[in-house]
């Protein structure tokens, strides 16, 4: 290992260069628009405009807004966006001092869809706000920043983002938008006193009782948006009328209602026209005493659940056919394909580093040719065998039922954990704060250095260890094509894929004018020693990233917190005289502690959400019932050769929760589907879960709702976006 860890690239520059890259290309969000002030898609047009006719000064106030214009038959969404949908959100990233404050929303439409109906905006709209200078704000420019993300529906709802930028000049007044924020300010409601007004719960209704609203709105029929969700039915059965001068009316209250408030805050509108202002805004306190919310109804009979339960069950219990091998050509390549993804594997940045530190080692003066070819014959050999053995992991755990994907030695919290660790400490040392020979005894350490080509081997194995969760061109289709296959011709793509990877490093050991080429050894390889440090760090901020991913921001504070303790120990038995065993015992004591103490939440995984996670993979299957949807569970109803409905859907997508209502969850068509055997998987992409995003990608849609029928040894079918009951039986049952 002390080889292993002396030894230094000559290509280290090229490494820091790709990894500086690669991290720049996973950076999201970065605008590449080329007017940095306006986003545009096929459903929206996005501005960021401003109005201040006196220029910039301490105490002004500037108006600043996203407009949005939406292409014929879009909407987006108002702060209640109704029974479903989401509110635009505005983010703003202004200079030091200077403040936002809240959208100042216009008065709403109603977009009904019987029996939902939603709240928002349609044609032009602009959400100011006003920015507030501070009291010593002395500047000649004001640079603001916005990132504004809103969902667009029609039939189908998509997310959409963008990031907005304007300069604006100190002594330069901007008027050119004033007309828009003239005309959004007529548009936003009034404050109005609530005087004798009120809401009274009657029952599961609410009575409205309003009075002094503006004369030219008696008679007609208002319309009223409350501003709290989910406290009255957007869509439900309204009834009101005109007193003289005082309206009342009667609505619902919502059947998923969960708060009981003591003040109630509604907006009114009414027909445009004469002098009347677009919408007036009150806060109503509720007299009366609020029922309990009524829970969901029970979709299904606790008969029908054990019946379909105990299909599942046996249908669980039937024995899997046997694989088939590939014909030859389709084997061959899959080998050729495996054999260049393993080539393309030393790209990676989680390759790179292992690689361009045993590369380097043929710079050793102490090498020969020969020793050379040894060693390069020894870290092929470790590639190789490691890829056969997580090969062979990987068919063992096929033929028990496991679904795994490539890579799965790092959905393993300790095993994440552990690399951390390894290249924490290869990068200390190649740092300089410890020498390996210094913690082994003489004879351990001499034996290391006797046996080079034993370091070689197992710099392979580590190399494989980073390597196989990379995803690599060519290699991905092979890989699929290798679970598949029987067990023999599975393993010789596992190992043409190590071939493929270590093959550089062995021409380069067996080629005397590749091994020319490296520069001479001298005072250069300490500085490079050091250099490869940062590397190896940068490796450890992925692996606790990857394990953040798993065991929360908790789990992730404590490895970190964890490798700071293990640093200290190293630093402190460096210490000289008798401060090393004080220092050093003292050291030890506090990371044996803090390994009790936080080991649980860095080697623990997190509880899985509800949307697309393991809850799916551990719920028996049954037809006819929903269930959720992962990646995984839909590859294993697939496989089993059974028609699969997938319902991708997401809770602010107003036609999902209507499609869901009215269609996909009618008893009638659950019992048809159960009877005809079809799997139902819904996938949640409320929080735009990228394993729905790749889903969706697969049968070209980008948006929700889209329902797909998956048949075996078929193409996918698309459903409409509003699709019938008979529309669901003629794709879904079998003819």
């Amino acid at each position: 290992m002390r080889l292993l860890l002396h030894r230094l690239p000559f290509l280290s520059f090229l490494l820091l260069a790709w990894s500086v890259l690669c991290a720049h290309a996973q950076i999201p969000g970065l605008p590449g628009a080329s007017d940095p002030a306006q986003f545009r898609s096929e459903q929206v047009q996005a501005r960021l405009v401003a109005h201040m006719p006196d220029g910039l000064a301490a105490h002004k106030t500037v108006w600043v807004g996203l407009q949005l214009t939406h292409s014929p038959h879009w909407h987006t969404y108002w702060k209640n966006p109704g029974d479903s949908g989401l509110p635009t959100q505005l983010d703003w990233r202004l200079p030091a001092g200077v403040s936002a404050g809240d959208i100042r929303w216009p008065t709403p439409q109603k977009f009904p869809l019987p029996p939902l109906a939603n709240y928002g905006y349609d044609g032009e709209v602009l959400l100011p706000v006003a920015l507030t200078l501070p009291a010593d704000w002395q500047g000649n420019r004001l640079e603001v920043g916005l990132h504004a993300s809103w969902l667009v529906c029609k039939t189908e709802c998509i997310p959409e983002e963008g990031d907005f930028r304007l300069t604006l000049q100190a002594e330069a007044p901007l008027t050119v938008d004033g007309r828009r924020f003239e005309q959004a300010a007529q548009a936003a409601p009034q404050d109005m006193k609530p005087g004798t007004s009120l809401v009274e719960i009657d029952g599961s209704f609410l009575r409205l009782t309003l009075d002094n609203l503006p004369p030219a709105w008696r008679g007609k029929t208002l319309e009223v948006f409350p501003e709290e969700p989910n406290l009255v039915e957007p869509g439900g059965a309204w009834t009101q009328s005109w007193h003289g001068t005082q309206w009342q009316a009667r609505v619902p209250q919502h059947s998923m209602r969960s708060e009981s408030p003591d003040h109630m805050t509604v907006v009114l509108s009414a027909p445009s026209g004469g002098h009347a202002p677009a919408g007036v805004r009150l806060s109503l306190p509720v007299k009366g005493t609020w029922p309990p919310a009524a829970s969901a109804p029970t979709t299904l009979s606790p008969e029908l659940e054990a019946a379909l339960s105990r299909n599942a069950s046996a249908a669980s219990q039937a024995t899997a056919p046997a694989i088939a091998p590939a014909s030859t050509g389709t084997w061959l390549l899959a080998l050729a394909s495996a054999l260049l993804g393993g080539l393309i594997l030393n790209l990676m940045p989680c390759v790179f580093p292992v690689l361009a530190i045993k590369v380097l080692s043929f710079s050793s003066p102490q090498g020969q040719p020969r020793s050379h070819l040894a060693s390069g014959l020894a870290y092929t050999a470790g590639v190789v065998l490691s890829f056969l053995a997580l090969g062979g992991v990987l068919m063992a755990l096929r033929m028990a039922g496991e679904q795994l994907g490539w890579g799965f030695q790092l959905q393993s919290p300790g095993v994440v954990a552990a690399l951390a660790v390894l290249f924490t400490l290869i990068g200390l040392n190649l740092a300089g704060l410890f020498e390996l020979g210094s913690w082994l005894p003489s004879s351990l350490a001499s034996l290391e250095l006797r046996h080079p080509v034993l370091d070689a081997l197992l710099t392979g194995v580590l190399a494989t260890a980073i390597a196989s969760p990379c995803t690599a061109p060519f290699m991905g289709a092979s890989l699929g094509l290798a679970v598949g296959l029987p067990t023999a011709q599975a393993l010789a793509v596992f190992a043409a894929i190590g071939l493929g990877m270590a093959l550089p490093y062995l021409v380069a050991s067996g080629v005397p004018a590749v091994a020319r080429l490296l520069p001479r050894p001298g005072a250069w390889m300490n500085t490079f020693k050091q250099l490869m440090a940062f590397p190896m760090f940068a490796t450890v901020v992925w692996l606790v990233w990857v394990l953040g991913q798993q065991t929360g921001i908790n789990g992730a504070a404590a490895l970190l917190g964890w490798l700071v303790a293990l640093t200290l120990v190293l630093w402190a038995w460096q210490q000289p005289g008798r401060s090393r065993w004080w220092l050093g015992s003292a050291s030890a004591l506090l990371w044996t502690a803090l390994t009790v103490a936080w080991a649980p939440l860095a080697l623990t995984e997190e509880p899985a959400t509800p949307a697309t996670t393991s809850e799916a993979d551990t719920q028996p299957l049954a037809a006819g019932v929903w269930h959720p949807w992962s990646a995984e569970r839909m590859a294993q109803v697939r496989r089993s050769g059974q028609t699969l409905l997938v319902d991708y859907t997401a809770a602010w997508c107003v036609t999902c929760q209507y499609n869901k209502r009215t269609v996909l969850t009618r008893p009638e068509l659950l019992a048809d589907l159960a009877r005809g055997q079809v799997m139902l998987l819904r996938a949640d992409w409320t929080r735009r879960d990228p394993a729905v995003t790749a889903a969706l990608a697969e049968v070209g849609r980008n948006g929700v709702p889209t329902y797909a029928v998956y048949r075996a040894g078929q193409p996918p079918q698309l459903l409409s976006e509003l699709p019938s009951l008979d529309e669901v039986r003629q794709a879904a049952l079998p003819h």
